[in-house]
């Protein structure tokens, strides 16, 4: 039912009156009567998306273009960051674990597999991967949906099991102190939740929603002739109100004749007694364009992104472009990825014998490049260390034969 109706519906309502309240009658058509149409106002409260991954991925990463962007950035660039097998201080490069980690799966690649764990990280908080073994020797990784997975608490509160079901399809997979887990739960930190981590991308969910509903806003808008919406009030001179083959054929016209895109700016004929009221804001009125701004802000802060680099205007806080890249590099890509090449290497020494650690190749890092530039200028310019001691400061190992 449209408003036109239910407007029409409301004034013949009026008109007619409480039987009721006579005298609450005689006063609504008095003002009925002085002012020409009915103002309603109802205050309603604001509807957000759900909080789970579900909806945070259908309302961000798909529908939203600076979620979408940001998470696609920040997994993209991570995955893309080479990781070095150190055992002590010697740099390994041929290892099983570290061939795991270049080949995790027939199905994909290193970096797609990369991709994929720092997006679900960003999306619901939590990654899962699947180890496929033989028994002993580790096959194959797979990355798993969370919103699949279950965690089982015994009744002492501590996690006892992951449950992963599919469909109608459960699977249970155990933890035990004495047995190398199957599952390896990866999680950002989370205050009120014992077991699950906390997406980044839910801090931002009233900024993501406000900013969904602002381009829906828009897109009706330019739907309905780029004109907000309005009333048109019916006034004859000798009252009355409008037949029902009139109010039919009005909005007819109305509907067939001005709506759309196409018929924008198209005058509107009016008869004898009607005239338009407009009853909606225009978008300077709602400070349309800055408000989309702030959330867009809103979204990228919450992932660690800065706004210069998603297009954002108004944050131009960083000096120049390739300081924003940097920041973004060293205070959001970096810590991601140690995090997860920690917790990697501590899960596959279940595995695999040796005190053996993955370590990010920040060399490898174009957004830092301006960093390894003046900590090299700088240790070449020290005269009180050896040649040992600088390569080691720069992340080197040392040469047999050099002082």
């Amino acid at each position: 039912m449209s408003w036109f109706t239910n407007l029409r519906g409301l004034m013949k309502s009026k008109d007619a009156g409480n039987q009721d309240s006579t005298q609450t009658a005689n006063l609504s058509q008095k003002s009925m009567t002085a002012n020409g149409f009915l103002t309603l106002h109802e205050t309603v409260s604001a509807n957000w998306s759900s909080r789970n991954y579900l909806s945070m991925s259908r309302e961000g990463f798909m529908r939203n273009p600076i979620a979408h962007r940001a998470i696609r950035m920040i997994s993209e660039t991570a995955a893309n960051v080479p990781w070095t097998l150190f055992e002590g201080e010697t740099e390994l490069d041929d290892h099983p674990a570290l061939k795991l980690i270049q080949t995790p799966n027939n199905a994909s690649g290193a970096a797609d597999f990369l991709e994929g764990l720092y997006g679900h990280l960003l999306l619901s908080g939590n990654a899962f991967i699947k180890m496929i073994s033989d028994g002993k020797t580790p096959l194959e990784l797979h990355a798993l949906r969370p919103d699949r997975i279950r965690v089982v608490s015994g009744r002492d509160g501590w996690p006892v099991a992951f449950e992963y079901q599919v469909g109608n399809h459960k699977e249970q997979f155990e933890i035990k102190a004495d047995k190398a887990p199957q599952i390896l739960h990866l999680k950002l930190f989370h205050p009120l939740d014992d077991h699950m981590g906390f997406a980044p991308l839910e801090a931002a969910l009233m900024a993501l929603d406000l900013h969904n509903s602002a381009s829906g806003w828009n897109k009706a808008l330019l739907d309905n002739s780029a004109r907000p919406s309005g009333a048109l009030v019916y006034q004859p001179k000798d009252g009355g109100n409008l037949t029902q083959d009139q109010f039919d054929r009005l909005k007819g016209e109305l509907e067939e004749g001005y709506s759309g895109v196409q018929k924008a700016g198209k005058p509107l004929l009016l008869e004898g007694g009607l005239d338009w009221k407009a009853i909606g804001l225009t978008p300077k009125d709602m400070d349309f364009v800055e408000a989309k701004n702030g959330a867009s802000r809103d979204i990228a802060l919450a992932l660690g992104v800065p706004p210069m680099l998603l297009g954002i205007p108004g944050d131009n806080t960083y000096a120049n472009y390739q300081e924003a890249n940097r920041a973004f590099s060293r205070l959001t890509v970096l810590p991601l990825v140690t995090r997860i090449a920690a917790s990697m290497s501590a899960y596959l020494k279940n595995y695999y014998s040796g005190d053996f650690r993955f370590v990010p190749d920040i060399d490898k890092m174009p957004g830092l490049s301006s960093e390894r530039d003046m900590l090299w200028a700088r240790i070449e310019n020290t005269t009180f260390l050896t040649d040992q001691e600088k390569r080691k400061a720069v992340g080197y190992q040392s040469i047999a034969g050099i002082d």
